[in-house]
Formats: structure tokens, C-alpha cells, sequence
């Protein structure tokens, strides 16, 4: 292992943003909430059963593509709606409606200076630049640009695949890895080249079916056995821990 923790082969890194980069995860998951928890109680009444913002969240739409985000949890309980069009306006009771109802929320709170980045992340991607490797930034988010913009953090990632770049070239959410593999392509380099940093665990699926070269698992919420379970090579709570947890490989 080099000093960064990652075997010698590695040449890029991949990293997720929400729950790796910055502390958004909280933002989404709130703005998930009051969504879902509008929606339901115009359904069901005074007596609905609320979206839960841990255990919904990280089960349901942590790492998604934003529709398949609603799908997801609707299904948990047994809703379906029509999908509408990118387009609907948030009150819309459709997916997309409802999907477009959840980024007015998120965005209410990136502008008023919701978002904080990890600073051993941030560390670690300047690590990792000083040393030669190459940077990509993968997020399902159609407000990534806006989120490195708020914290000063453009400048580090050599290549962005989010969900814009993803609508126009058609790429797939996670689970699956075409957003990773388009991010490993991009920076020239082949996917065994490359290391993957997740924290959600759709991202440790893509990360294991893309054939990474190294599958970084962030345990931001005392999930590490699930992270593992699903295709993480190292968990760790920091990337200020990775060069030196060894230890926490999987065997």
C-alpha cells in the first residue's frame, strides 16, 4: 500500500459527494423528509407513517438518482405513481414532481449556507493531486457544481460526472457503475486503475460490479458490515484514517 493507503496500481480517484466530500448528506435527508412526510400526510391523514430520515433514508434513496429515489421509497410502501416529465412543477403528484419538490429544498439550503465539506477529504484529495493521481468527482446530484461552488472545492477534481452530465449522456444511476466508469474513462484510466470513495451503499454496489481497482468505504452512519457486505476492499469513519487502518481491510 502507498502512504495514501491505496495499492500501488491506483492511478485515479473516484470520490461520491454527498456523505464523502461535503455534509450534505443531513441536507438531503431533511429535505427528503419534509417531502415525503407533505406527500404522505395529504395521502393518508393525520395518522401517516413518516418518512424516517436514518433508516428510510439510508435504505431508500441515499446515492439514487433523484426519481429513483421517490420510486424507491414509494415502493417501500406500497405506492406507485405516474413518473410526469423532468419538467413538472413541484406540486405535481407525480415522480418527478415530487423529485423536482425535494431539489427546491435542497437548493433553499445550499444558498443559505447549508453545506460543509469534510476536511479530511478535502485533505486527502490534495494528498492524493500532490502525488500525481488524478481526481473525479461522481454524484447522482443535479446540484454538485453548486455544492463544490459553496465550499471553494472546483478546483479540485479534474473531471465531474453528475446528474446533469449523466441525463445528457444517459448514463445510469447507481448501483450501477456507468457513472464511475464514465468518470475513470474520462480521466484515462481503466477501471482497475482507479479507486472508488463511497459512503452510500449503492456506491459500494457499482464500485464492486464496475471491477474497480480499490472500493473505499465511508462509515459516516455505523453501517460498516453493510458497507463491506457490499463490495467495500476498507472501511473507514475518515480519510484521514486510510493510510493507517490497515487493520481494516477486508480478508
Amino acid at each position: 500500500m502507498t502512504d495514501l493507503g491505496l495499492p500501488p496500481a491506483i492511478l485515479a480517484c473516484l470520490f461520491d459527494l454527498d456523505g464523502v466530500v461535503t455534509r450534505t448528506a443531513a441536507v438531503h435527508a431533511a429535505a427528503w423528509k419534509e417531502t415525503f412526510d407533505a406527500f404522505l400526510r395529504a395521502r393518508d391523514g393525520d395518522g401517516y407513517r413518516p418518512f424516517d430520515a436514518h433508516t428510510d433514508y439510508d435504505e431508500y434513496v441515499d446515492g439514487l438518482p433523484r426519481a429513483d429515489g421517490v420510486r424507491s421509497f414509494l415502493a417501500s410502501r406500497g405506492i406507485e405513481l405516474p413518473d410526469g416529465d423532468p419538467g413538472d412543477p413541484p406540486d405535481t403528484v407525480t415522480v418527478n414532481g415530487l423529485g423536482n419538490r425535494k431539489n427546491e429544498r435542497v437548493l433553499e439550503r445550499i444558498r443559505s449556507g447549508g453545506v460543509e465539506a469534510y476536511d479530511g477529504t478535502v485533505r486527502y484529495v490534495r494528498a492524493a493531486r500532490a502525488q500525481g493521481l488524478r481526481t473525479a468527482l461522481v454524484s447522482s446530484s443535479a446540484n454538485a457544481r453548486d455544492v463544490l461552488r459553496a465550499i471553494g472545492a472546483e478546483d479540485l477534481f479534474d473531471v465531474r460526472i453528475d446528474g446533469v452530465v449523466a441525463a445528457e449522456r444517459g448514463l445510469p444511476g447507481k448501483p450501477r457503475p456507468d457513472t464511475f466508469l464514465a468518470a475513470a474513462a474520462d480521466l484515462g484510466v481503466e477501471a482497475e486503475q482507479a479507486a472508488v470513495f463511497e459512503d452510500a451503499l449503492a456506491g459500494m454496489d457499482a464500485g464492486r460490479s464496475g471491477h474497480f481497482g480499490y472500493v473505499v468505504g465511508l462509515d459516516r452512519v455505523g453501517q460498516g458490515d453493510a458497507l463491506y457486505a457490499h463490495g467495500a476492499d476498507i472501511v473507514v469513519p475518515d480519510l484521514t484514517e486510510l493510510g493507517d487502518r490497515g487493520e481494516g481491510e477486508r480478508a
